[in-house]
Protein backbone atom coordinates (compact mmCIF):
# COMPACT_ATOMS: atom_id res chain seq x y z
CA UNK A 1 0.00 0.00 0.00
CA UNK A 2 1.02 3.19 -0.86
CA UNK A 3 1.10 6.88 -0.04
CA UNK A 4 -0.51 8.92 -2.72
CA UNK A 5 -1.10 12.47 -4.17
CA UNK A 6 -4.05 13.62 -5.92
CA UNK A 7 -3.56 17.05 -7.39
CA UNK A 8 -7.16 17.63 -9.14
CA UNK A 9 -9.13 21.33 -9.17
CA UNK A 10 -12.40 19.63 -9.88
CA UNK A 11 -13.33 18.10 -5.94
CA UNK A 12 -16.01 15.73 -7.27
CA UNK A 13 -13.10 13.82 -9.19
CA UNK A 14 -10.52 14.16 -6.95
CA UNK A 15 -12.99 12.62 -3.85
CA UNK A 16 -13.91 9.77 -6.78
CA UNK A 17 -9.81 8.75 -7.05
CA UNK A 18 -9.45 9.24 -3.17
CA UNK A 19 -12.32 6.90 -2.89
CA UNK A 20 -11.34 4.33 -4.87
CA UNK A 21 -7.89 4.58 -3.80
CA UNK A 22 -8.78 4.42 -0.37
CA UNK A 23 -10.98 1.54 -0.95
CA UNK A 24 -7.87 -0.57 -2.10
CA UNK A 25 -5.92 0.54 0.76
CA UNK A 26 -3.79 3.80 0.10
CA UNK A 27 -3.51 6.26 2.07
CA UNK A 28 -4.88 9.59 -0.59
CA UNK A 29 -3.26 13.41 0.30
CA UNK A 30 -5.21 15.41 -1.97
CA UNK A 31 -3.91 18.64 -3.53
CA UNK A 32 -6.34 21.31 -5.43
CA UNK A 33 -3.97 23.74 -6.69
CA UNK A 34 -0.40 23.72 -8.47
CA UNK A 35 1.37 25.47 -5.29
CA UNK A 36 -0.52 23.18 -2.44
CA UNK A 37 0.71 20.61 -4.59
CA UNK A 38 4.26 20.94 -4.95
CA UNK A 39 4.16 21.54 -1.10
CA UNK A 40 2.10 18.40 -0.21
CA UNK A 41 5.22 16.89 -2.07
CA UNK A 42 7.66 18.37 0.51
CA UNK A 43 5.57 17.68 3.45
CA UNK A 44 4.19 14.14 3.07
CA UNK A 45 6.76 12.82 0.32
CA UNK A 46 4.32 10.83 -1.56
CA UNK A 47 5.34 7.35 -3.34
CA UNK A 48 2.90 8.06 -6.32
CA UNK A 49 1.33 11.56 -7.77
CA UNK A 50 -1.32 11.81 -10.06
CA UNK A 51 -1.78 14.61 -11.34
CA UNK A 52 -4.02 17.20 -13.77
CA UNK A 53 -2.47 18.81 -16.36
CA UNK A 54 -5.09 22.18 -16.18
CA UNK A 55 -4.79 23.46 -12.41
CA UNK A 56 -4.76 26.84 -10.93
CA UNK A 57 -2.00 29.23 -9.55
CA UNK A 58 0.68 26.50 -11.38
CA UNK A 59 -0.46 24.27 -14.30
CA UNK A 60 0.70 20.48 -14.20
CA UNK A 61 3.26 20.80 -16.61
CA UNK A 62 5.19 23.43 -14.18
CA UNK A 63 4.42 21.39 -11.09
CA UNK A 64 5.70 18.41 -12.54
CA UNK A 65 8.75 19.97 -14.26
CA UNK A 66 9.59 21.17 -10.43
CA UNK A 67 8.92 18.14 -9.02
CA UNK A 68 11.41 16.02 -11.13
CA UNK A 69 13.82 18.57 -10.44
CA UNK A 70 14.18 16.80 -6.73
CA UNK A 71 12.40 13.95 -6.98
CA UNK A 72 12.05 10.69 -8.90
CA UNK A 73 8.47 9.71 -7.26
CA UNK A 74 6.27 8.14 -10.31
CA UNK A 75 4.36 10.90 -11.70
CA UNK A 76 0.43 9.76 -13.77
CA UNK A 77 -0.72 13.24 -15.31
CA UNK A 78 -4.53 13.28 -16.12
CA UNK A 79 -5.72 15.92 -19.08
CA UNK A 80 -8.06 16.29 -21.38
CA UNK A 81 -5.46 17.38 -23.76
CA UNK A 82 -5.42 14.65 -26.21
CA UNK A 83 -3.19 15.50 -29.33
CA UNK A 84 0.06 13.36 -30.00
CA UNK A 85 2.28 16.58 -29.48
CA UNK A 86 0.31 17.14 -25.71
CA UNK A 87 1.33 13.47 -24.44
CA UNK A 88 4.69 13.92 -25.25
CA UNK A 89 4.83 17.33 -23.94
CA UNK A 90 4.04 15.36 -20.61
CA UNK A 91 6.59 13.08 -20.80
CA UNK A 92 9.03 15.30 -21.94
CA UNK A 93 8.86 16.90 -18.97
CA UNK A 94 9.07 14.23 -16.70
CA UNK A 95 5.51 12.36 -16.31
CA UNK A 96 5.60 8.43 -16.26
CA UNK A 97 2.46 7.52 -17.68
CA UNK A 98 -0.57 9.82 -19.12
CA UNK A 99 -4.54 9.26 -18.77
CA UNK A 100 -6.89 11.28 -20.98
CA UNK A 101 -9.90 12.67 -20.03
CA UNK A 102 -12.54 11.55 -19.75
CA UNK A 103 -11.30 8.57 -18.24
CA UNK A 104 -12.68 5.04 -16.52
CA UNK A 105 -11.80 4.79 -12.28
CA UNK A 106 -11.14 1.56 -13.24
CA UNK A 107 -8.34 2.07 -15.84
CA UNK A 108 -6.56 4.91 -13.49
CA UNK A 109 -6.46 2.06 -10.85
CA UNK A 110 -5.24 -0.50 -13.01
CA UNK A 111 -2.64 1.82 -13.81
CA UNK A 112 -1.58 2.41 -10.54
CA UNK A 113 -1.46 -0.54 -9.70
CA UNK A 114 0.96 -1.32 -12.50
CA UNK A 115 3.27 1.55 -11.73
CA UNK A 116 3.18 0.61 -8.29
CA UNK A 117 4.36 -3.11 -9.16
CA UNK A 118 6.96 -1.15 -11.01
CA UNK A 119 8.27 0.91 -8.05
CA UNK A 120 8.76 -2.29 -5.83
CA UNK A 121 10.68 -4.14 -8.53
CA UNK A 122 12.89 -1.04 -9.15
CA UNK A 123 13.82 -1.16 -5.26
CA UNK A 124 13.58 -5.48 -5.15
CA UNK A 125 16.94 -5.15 -7.65
CA UNK A 126 18.84 -2.29 -5.46
CA UNK A 127 21.36 -4.00 -3.41
CA UNK A 128 20.16 -4.28 0.23
CA UNK A 129 22.84 -2.69 2.81
CA UNK A 130 25.26 -4.84 4.70
CA UNK A 131 26.49 -4.39 8.39
CA UNK A 132 29.99 -3.01 8.09
CA UNK A 133 32.32 -4.80 10.59
CA UNK A 134 36.09 -3.38 10.93
CA UNK A 135 38.41 -5.68 10.69
CA UNK A 136 42.48 -4.26 11.40
CA UNK A 137 43.73 -6.06 8.71
CA UNK A 138 41.55 -5.96 5.34
CA UNK A 139 42.01 -8.79 3.58
CA UNK A 140 39.24 -7.97 0.73
CA UNK A 141 39.97 -6.72 -2.50
CA UNK A 142 40.23 -3.75 -3.93
CA UNK A 143 36.09 -3.46 -4.88
CA UNK A 144 34.85 -5.56 -2.03
CA UNK A 145 33.69 -2.94 0.61
CA UNK A 146 30.72 -2.43 3.09
CA UNK A 147 28.41 -0.63 0.42
CA UNK A 148 28.17 -3.56 -2.55
CA UNK A 149 28.30 -2.31 -5.93
CA UNK A 150 24.79 -2.00 -7.80
CA UNK A 151 25.21 -4.95 -10.26
CA UNK A 152 23.41 -5.44 -13.51
CA UNK A 153 24.31 -8.66 -14.84
CA UNK A 154 28.39 -8.18 -15.86
CA UNK A 155 27.96 -4.59 -15.22
CA UNK A 156 28.86 -3.24 -11.72
CA UNK A 157 29.38 0.39 -10.17
CA UNK A 158 30.55 1.26 -7.32
CA UNK A 159 29.69 3.68 -5.93
CA UNK A 160 32.16 4.86 -3.25
CA UNK A 161 35.35 4.85 -5.44
CA UNK A 162 32.77 6.23 -8.85
CA UNK A 163 34.05 2.87 -10.71
CA UNK A 164 32.28 0.61 -13.02
CA UNK A 165 33.71 -2.77 -14.49
CA UNK A 166 32.35 -4.88 -17.10
CA UNK A 167 33.03 -8.38 -16.61
CA UNK A 168 35.73 -7.18 -13.94
CA UNK A 169 37.87 -4.97 -16.49
CA UNK A 170 37.73 -1.56 -15.46
CA UNK A 171 35.97 1.32 -17.50
CA UNK A 172 37.30 4.36 -18.46
CA UNK A 173 34.48 7.26 -18.20
CA UNK A 174 33.92 10.49 -17.91
CA UNK A 175 32.58 11.88 -14.44
CA UNK A 176 28.92 12.27 -17.05
CA UNK A 177 29.45 9.07 -18.45
CA UNK A 178 29.49 7.64 -14.81
CA UNK A 179 26.37 10.11 -13.40
CA UNK A 180 24.65 8.78 -16.34
CA UNK A 181 25.14 5.28 -16.34
CA UNK A 182 24.46 5.49 -12.25
CA UNK A 183 21.29 6.95 -12.84
CA UNK A 184 19.96 4.73 -15.18
CA UNK A 185 21.21 1.34 -13.86
CA UNK A 186 19.58 2.58 -10.63
CA UNK A 187 16.18 2.88 -11.65
CA UNK A 188 15.85 -0.13 -14.46
CA UNK A 189 13.29 0.08 -16.48
CA UNK A 190 12.53 4.13 -15.68
CA UNK A 191 11.81 6.64 -18.69
CA UNK A 192 14.00 9.41 -18.25
CA UNK A 193 13.52 12.72 -20.18
CA UNK A 194 16.45 14.65 -21.84
CA UNK A 195 15.37 17.55 -19.71
CA UNK A 196 15.52 15.80 -16.61
CA UNK A 197 19.03 14.18 -17.19
CA UNK A 198 19.95 17.95 -18.52
CA UNK A 199 18.92 19.37 -15.05
CA UNK A 200 19.97 16.42 -12.73
CA UNK A 201 23.36 16.09 -14.40
CA UNK A 202 24.22 19.47 -16.12
CA UNK A 203 22.31 21.38 -13.61
CA UNK A 204 19.07 23.61 -14.08
CA UNK A 205 20.93 26.58 -15.32
CA UNK A 206 22.69 24.53 -17.89
CA UNK A 207 23.30 26.50 -21.04
CA UNK A 208 23.27 23.41 -23.66
CA UNK A 209 20.40 21.60 -24.70
CA UNK A 210 19.19 17.99 -25.15
CA UNK A 211 21.67 17.12 -27.65
CA UNK A 212 24.51 16.99 -25.25
CA UNK A 213 22.41 14.11 -23.53
CA UNK A 214 22.45 12.02 -26.86
CA UNK A 215 26.00 12.46 -27.24
CA UNK A 216 27.05 10.94 -23.98
CA UNK A 217 24.86 7.91 -24.57
CA UNK A 218 25.85 7.46 -27.60
CA UNK A 219 29.91 7.38 -25.93
CA UNK A 220 28.43 5.32 -23.14
CA UNK A 221 26.62 2.62 -25.18
CA UNK A 222 29.80 2.56 -27.14
CA UNK A 223 32.15 2.33 -24.13
CA UNK A 224 29.48 -0.82 -22.57
CA UNK A 225 30.10 -3.09 -25.73
CA UNK A 226 27.68 -5.26 -25.92
CA UNK A 227 25.51 -4.21 -22.73
CA UNK A 228 24.70 -0.65 -24.16
CA UNK A 229 21.83 -1.71 -26.12
CA UNK A 230 20.65 -2.33 -22.39
CA UNK A 231 20.23 1.69 -23.07
CA UNK A 232 17.54 2.18 -24.85
CA UNK A 233 15.90 4.67 -26.87
CA UNK A 234 12.50 5.96 -25.42
CA UNK A 235 10.92 7.67 -28.36
CA UNK A 236 9.62 11.50 -27.91
CA UNK A 237 10.95 11.05 -24.28
CA UNK A 238 14.93 10.18 -23.45
CA UNK A 239 16.28 6.89 -22.84
CA UNK A 240 16.14 4.04 -20.13
CA UNK A 241 18.44 1.13 -18.70
CA UNK A 242 16.20 -2.21 -19.23
CA UNK A 243 17.25 -5.37 -17.41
Amino acid sequence: MAKILVVEDEIDICNLIRNELEAEGHTVVQAFDGQVALEAVEQHTPQLIILDWMLPKLDGLTVCRRIRQNHLVPIIMLTARNEEVDRILGLEVGADDYISKPFSIRELTARVRAMLRRVELDSRQQPQPTLFVPTPVPTHSTHEQATPPITRGTLSIYTVERLVTLSGNELELTPKEYELILLLASHPGRAFSREFLLQQLWGYDYDGFDRTVDTHITRLRKKLGGLGEKIVTVWGVGYRFIV
